[in-house]
């Protein structure tokens, strides 16, 4: 079942459910959804519904931290629902194991050597684990194997 049909569906349920925090969010990502499709002038796939689920997960995230930082726990609750509700539309997460493994695999078939290699790397990795691990720490970790 393709991803766009799966959150409309959810966007149903919701409704159903009269759950408006999970509702709002779906739509929200519906939004950008949308957004994003006119922007590029391109129909709407997997993995870019990923990429912009990822995104959101992302600026959800870094405003936790700053509502936190800040004392306002309520708005840092509301928002960890938020992700909550969107990571349920994004694949299982990666273990350790399997970045390690998948580093590796994309080093040797790429004949990585240096860091000048580094963009190769990442160009292979990306697709294998957008929505599926943190790619900055990715970087780290290819930066540490290529050192």
């Amino acid at each position: 079942m393709s991803l766009l049909i799966q959150l409309k569906d959810e966007m149903k349920n919701a409704m159903r459910a009269k759950d408006k925090l999970r509702l709002g969010v779906i739509r929200m990502a519906l939004s950008a959804v949308k957004q994003a499709e006119i922007d590029n002038n391109t129909e709407a796939t997997d993995d870019n519904i990923i990429a912009i689920l990822t995104k959101m997960v992302k600026q959800r995230k870094e405003s936790i931290k700053m509502f936190n930082d800040g004392g306002r726990e309520e708005l840092a609750a509301k928002e960890a629902e938020e992700v909550e509700a969107l990571t349920y539309f994004l694949p299982q997460p990666l273990t350790t194991a399997e970045i390690d493994q998948l580093i590796s695999n994309a080093i040797t078939e790429t004949g990585a050597a240096s860091m000048a290699d580094m963009g190769k790397v990442m160009a292979m990795l990306k697709p294998l684990m957008q929505g599926r691990a943190d790619m900055g720490a990715v970087s780290g970790q290819i930066r540490s194997a290529l050192n």
